[in-house]
């Protein structure tokens, strides 16, 4: 199986700007249309699998007028198999069906509209619904949505296979995606010269200091709950590499433990 390119990815996420947003952005508000939609993409590559049966659960559950509170939403995201859900009839790749933009932009804000409360929060911080008339009066919506779901590349946690069962394109797993997300911040932060290091650690460099915090305590792990906490959290990518360095420390111990993942971003 051939490993994960994050070049080609970024690299083929990156020309999506270039050739789709060019004379209808300046370059330093690419990042406000290619940010949301690379994370909207995993999310969807993410719910694929489920679809259905999200929504075969959601037209149980309006058939018998449960509300859409909290429980609403987390009987769906356990239909899901996920923290979160998209009840819409629709997945970016059925949008590209739309016969005209108007109907496309209709769709796809259904589609948005069909997150749940979880995912509308992200969005909302990228204020990426306000792209959407832009987009829609360049005519480049349809070029946008096909561009993210181009075969060529993968954002799926899933593997692309070819006609025989061998890997075509291999999975993007959670370190993998934040890897992409943060080299993209990066790209677009030196486009704007701005300080990269405000918003990306080099994912080794994440690795080294998780082993700093982990190492000298592991002879000290027991059976329990831990805690872990990032103040300046970014894509979170300290604190999941950090769990993953406690679960198999605790796990050479012979130790059983849960870990509660804490993080606070000031965008």
């Amino acid at each position: 199986m051939r490993g994960t390119d994050y070049g080609a990815i970024v690299s083929f996420i990156w020309s999506v700007a270039d050739d789709c947003l060019r004379d209808i952005y300046v370059r330093g508000k690419y990042r406000d249309v290619i940010l949301p939609m690379t994370v909207i993409r995993r999310l969807d590559a993410v719910l694929e699998p489920t679809k259905q049966k999200v929504i075969e659960t959601r037209d149980m559950l309006d058939a018998n007028d449960v509300e859409r509170n909290d429980g609403y939403w987390q009987a769906l995201s356990s239909a899901a198999g996920q923290s979160f859900c998209n009840i819409s009839n629709f997945t970016l790749k059925d949008l590209t069906t739309s016969m005209n933009m108007q109907s496309l932009k209709e769709n796809f804000i259904a589609y948005l509209d069909g997150f749940s409360p979880n995912v509308q929060d992200i969005l909302a911080k990228f204020k990426f619904r306000e792209q959407i008339a832009t987009m829609v009066n360049a005519g480049i919506l349809d070029s946008v949505i096909e561009k993210f779901i181009d075969p060529k590349i993968n954002l799926s946690p899933y593997p692309v296979l070819d006609d025989s069962g061998n890997v075509k394109l291999p999975a993007l797993d959670n370190h993998a995606m934040g890897t992409v997300f943060e080299e993209l911040i990066r790209r677009f932060n030196e486009e704007n010269n701005e300080e990269a290091g405000e918003h990306f650690t080099p994912r080794d460099v994440v690795e080294l200091m998780a082993d700093l915090i982990v190492m000298p305590v592991m002879d000290r792990i027991k059976d329990g709950t831990y805690t872990i906490y990032d103040g300046a959290a970014g894509t979170l990518g300290m604190c999941t590499v950090a769990e993953e360095r406690l679960q198999k420390v605790a796990e050479r111990q012979g130790k059983t433990i849960s870990v509660h993942l804490y993080g606070q971003e000031v965008n």
